[in-house]
């Protein structure tokens, strides 16, 4: 066999192999764990980019770790067809959105098998097959018989140019992405699925749930649960109601205004006609303009507008203006809010902008606060002042009392309050699931029964770029109601994406189901996912959503699975430099910058980090890449770059690196060693410690999904085995380090281990071979504690060698310390994990026989309180430690080409070896025999 490296003959070989033998194939197995490893459903761009390549790597090399540890594995691929991107290209490039998207799944299906990812191809789905988004409607008409599908009025975004509802990735800075026109706000008629029934669920369920803490946060903070009260605020001229929902009623006598937001429906109806209309629409624009979640941020100026309106404080009767804020989201609340300048800092930013009266209701018990002073609101507990009856009381007593006074004059009531609100479905466009409902003069809004999906998308459509292509086909459009048999027409809106994503994990238990959805038995010994993988930017909705179809459907009756992702990796964004201007404040693509200077502002720009990007054009394609070094140098590298939770930061030279390493790793792999010897001795016991300790600490990284440290204890075993090759070696060793290191890199290089794996004898797959398992007693705490010494020691030589620029020593000293002091450390360790206290555990130490070394007892115990980790954490004595050291010589004397000699501290004259304690010896150094040039740093 050619010892050279050469991935273009290799890897295709053994995706071929795979294919051929279906060795990733799984089916239900009662007798076997199972494992379920998925990522999340994408969307089938034309080709991969870096960002697929890391989330891909990482969720192969977990599933290939489960399978050779025993567990039935299920890791299934498919595709979330029904994107927005192919109704664009439809319109721009007058193709079909069908024959466009099935050419970008073959396309990005070549690369992922290109890179040897182990899917269970067999169970592919995409969103877009009729067999699939069938049972799309099947659920939502489940949904609708449960009466949580309804149909509603929603402000949408509104292009009023192209005729058409945009979704909100198609408005770009307040304007159509298509004419750049700018978006209106429009309430239509939409459907929803009811997610606030499953509120409260959604909230506690999340604590059972293996799930970074900052997405659960996240998730928390959406459904935004908040016992509270509603408290009426008539509308002076109209007497219309507004109910607001606070909090702190305990704050409702220093209400000084009312803020409404903008999208807010009254608004429009409020300013018609008069001098309030024109100044608002022109801040209605200027709003839209600016995201949603920005709006919000604490930091964000607090803009606004007087509307010509006052609302009535229930309990002052004091008329109160009405604004509209930028800070107030219509989706939020009821989207209005109370305002209480002194008591809420944002109101407080709010009143000092717009020159709005501030009342103090709450008093601080140690000071009086002066409204006209204060410079911030003041948001602690206190004492409430100018609040009528209630003046005195503690204010969060306060809030019972103020909300049992609102309820008995019919003015409020206490209620339990949600940020969340109802999934909006509808899409104005035709790439999507046609929602299965038909409307009939005579019968009202009919479903499509069960027996007439799926309803197909129609082919006769026109793609404008105007309205909703849908509506174009009459063929679609013209049908008869199912109930009366009368002429009607369906609904032309198309379900939201996130419907397709929200429950296709069920899909590939079983996805040649044809009576349900998916088979329940089948989903019983699959589901729930035990490791989901996917980016942050899904952390909310997406998650929340496919929560949401697990518990729905589990009420149907179709699953006793109630959330559907046990344990979740939000993998970090791959990042490389791009030009930025600091004069600017921005990245610069790059029609924006020439030579080196930012075209805007003429200053030089600087190279600052940023997220991949085709508009930065920093990014790297992951296809030029695995041509050029291969598949498994390219997974191996992007897995090598960070841990999977962290960002990760592009270098260019280190794809070269991770080539080279491959090659060396191979011949090391392949080619046999250099001598051979029978015997065994020190050199041998540290390369089997080695083995089972990288055979150990690998198997720990993986379990904890921390792949580039995996990587690291394979590359140190490497390292090792390579160094032990330079002497003469015991070949079973040697072949067990070797077999290891085949073996704990095949999830990470499959094809170079599966090549190994076959040229040196095993039968069948690397793949489908077990984990290999490391020897509890070559790598006991005692023996753990051993080695590292002795790496400590030789890193310890090192760095006075290079410090003291001793190019040739002659004679390494090593001094073991005194007895005494290992019964110091002994003595240090119990009592330290009593007490913390120096006092107690020098007392402690005093007690015994100890005392007669009393200075020096007092300056070894300052180190050890000073650094704890300084004491040795085995019980390990004297002779111990000195036997294992003399055992070791040969070991530091052929590192280090020189003689070591090893003493007793009591046996030894230098001074030096007062510095010498337990598991740490004392060093000296002679680079002409007999005159030391340096000693323990």
């Amino acid at each position: 066999m050619d010892s050279n490296y050469n991935p273009k003959q290799i890897e295709p070989k053994w995706q071929q192999r795979w294919e051929e033998s279906g060795a990733f194939k799984v089916t239900e197995d009662p007798s076997r764990p199972k494992y379920y490893c998925l990522e999340m459903y994408p969307y089938p761009s034309a080709a991969l980019h870096m960002g697929h390549l890391r989330n891909y790597s990482i969720g192969d090399g977990i599933a290939r770790y489960k399978r050779m540890q025993g567990y039935n594995v299920l890791y299934p691929m498919g595709y979330d067809a029904f994107g927005l991107p192919a109704e664009n290209a439809a319109i721009k490039q007058k193709i079909d959105p069908e024959t466009w998207t099935r050419s970008n799944i073959e396309s990005i299906k070549a690369q992922q098998q290109e890179m040897g990812l182990s899917y269970d191809w067999s169970r592919q789905i995409q969103s877009l097959d009729e067999d699939y988004y069938k049972w799309n409607q099947w659920i939502f008409l489940k949904l609708y018989e449960r009466g949580l599908t309804l149909r509603e009025s929603a402000i949408i975004n509104w292009c009023p140019d192209c005729n058409t509802v945009l979704a909100n990735e198609q408005v770009i800075s307040g304007r159509c992405w298509r004419c750049s026109s700018v978006v209106e706000q429009k309430e239509l008629k939409q459907w929803f699925f009811k997610i606030t029934d499953y509120a409260d669920e959604l909230l506690s369920d999340l604590d059972s749930l293996d799930w970074p803490e900052s997405v659960k946060l996240m998730q928390r903070n959406w459904i935004g649960r908040s016992e509270g009260t509603i408290i009426n605020f008539n509308i002076a001229d109209t007497g219309e109601t507004i109910p607001i929902f606070t909090t702190r009623p305990d704050t409702v006598f220093g209400v000084t205004f009312m803020v409404f937001a903008p999208e807010h429906p009254l608004i429009k109806e409020w300013v018609e006609g008069t001098n309030y209309q024109a100044p608002f629409e022109d801040f209605l624009a200027e709003v839209q303009q600016e995201d949603k979640f920005q709006r919000i941020a604490a930091d964000r100026d607090k803009k606004g507008l007087f509307i010509g309106k006052y609302a009535v404080n229930p309990l002052t009767g004091d008329k109160i203006p009405v604004f509209v804020g930028n800070f107030v989201i219509y989706e939020y609340g009821g989207g209005a809010v109370m305002a209480v300048p002194a008591h809420d800092q944002r109101d407080f930013e709010f009143a000092k902008v717009y020159d709005i009266p501030i009342k103090v209701v709450i008093q601080p018990e140690d000071m009086e606060l002066d409204a006209y002073a204060m410079t911030e609101a003041y948001v602690d507990n206190g004492v409430l002042v100018n609040s009528g009856e209630f003046d005195g009381k503690n204010n969060r007593d306060a809030i019972t009392g103020i909300s049992e006074k609102l309820e008995s004059m019919d003015l409020g009531k206490r209620t339990v309050n949600y940020k969340l609100r109802d999934w909006l479905i509808s899409r104005q466009r035709y790439w999507g699931t046609p929602i299965p409902i038909i409307y009939c003069d005579n019968c009202g809004t009919v479903p499509v029964p069960i027996k007439d999906l799926p309803v197909s998308l129609p082919k006769d459509v026109e793609f404008t770029g105007s309205g909703n292509p849908l509506a174009t086909s009459q063929t679609f459009i013209e049908t008869t109601c199912p109930t009366c048999g009368g002429a009607a027409r369906r609904e032309t809106d198309t379900m939201d994406t996130f419907v397709d994503s929200s429950w296709y994990f069920f899909k590939y238990c079983s996805p040649s189901s044809e009576d349900v959805p998916f088979d329940r038995e089948a989903a019983s010994y699959w589901m729930p996912v035990d490791q989901y993988i996917g980016g942050i930017e899904h952390a909310i909705l997406h998650l929340l959503y496919a929560r949401f179809f697990t518990k729905a459907l589990r009420d149907i009756g179709l699953t006793d699975v109630k959330e559907p992702f046990a344990r979740l990796l939000t993998q970090g964004m791959v990042n490389k430099e791009a030009p930025y201007c600091e004069q600017c404040s921005r990245f610069l693509s790059p029609e924006n910058f020439e030579g080196d200077s930012c075209s805007a502002c003429g200053s030089k720009y600087i190279m600052k980090s940023a997220k991949m990007s085709k508009s930065l054009g920093n990014v790297v394609d992951p296809q030029v890449l695995m041509e050029k070094y291969g598949a498994d140098a390219s997974r191996f590298f992007i897995l090598f770059g960070s841990n999977p939770e962290r960002e990760l930061e592009w270098s260019d030279t280190g794809i070269e690196s991770v080539h080279k390493f491959l090659e060396k790793t191979f011949r090391l792999l392949v080619e046999p060693p250099g001598p051979v010897k029978d015997t065994t001795d020190a050199s041998d016991d540290y390369i089997n410690f080695i083995i089972n300790s990288t055979i150990k600490g690998a198997t720990g990284a993986f379990e904890d999904l921390k792949l580039k440290d995996a990587i690291n204890h394979i590359m140190k075993l490497v390292d090792e085995l390579s160094d032990y090759a330079r002497s003469p070696v015991n070949m079973e060793l040697y072949d067990q380090g070797r077999g290891a290191i085949t073996m704990l890199l095949s999830p990470i290089t499959p094809h170079l281990c599966e090549e190994v794996w076959e040229f040196t004898g095993h039968d069948g797959f690397i793949c489908q071979s077990r984990w290999p398992e490391y020897d509890t007693d070559v790598v006991s705490e005692s023996s753990e504690f051993k080695w590292n010494m002795l790496q400590d020691l030789t890193d310890d030589i090192k760095e006075i060698i290079k410090v003291a620029r001793i190019t040739t020593p002659q004679v390494i000293r090593l001094v073991t310390a005194a007895g005494w002091k290992f019964e110091l450390a002994g003595i240090f360790r119990q009592e330290f994990a009593k007490t913390k206290d120096r006092g107690q555990i020098m007392k402690a130490l005093m007690s015994t026989d100890l005392k007669r070394y009393g200075k020096q007892v007092n300056q070894i115990l300052g180190k050890y309180m000073d650094d704890p980790a300084l004491a040795p954490s085995v019980d390990m004595g004297q002779e111990e430690e000195h036997n294992f050291l003399k055992s070791a010589i040969p070991i530091l004397e052929s590192h280090f080409g020189c003689k070591v000699e090893l003493y007793l501290e009591e046996d030894s004259k230098e001074k030096k070896a007062a510095n010498a304690m337990p598991g740490r010896s004392a060093i000296m150094i002679d680079s002409n025999l007999g005159q030391p040039q340096g000693d323990r740093l």
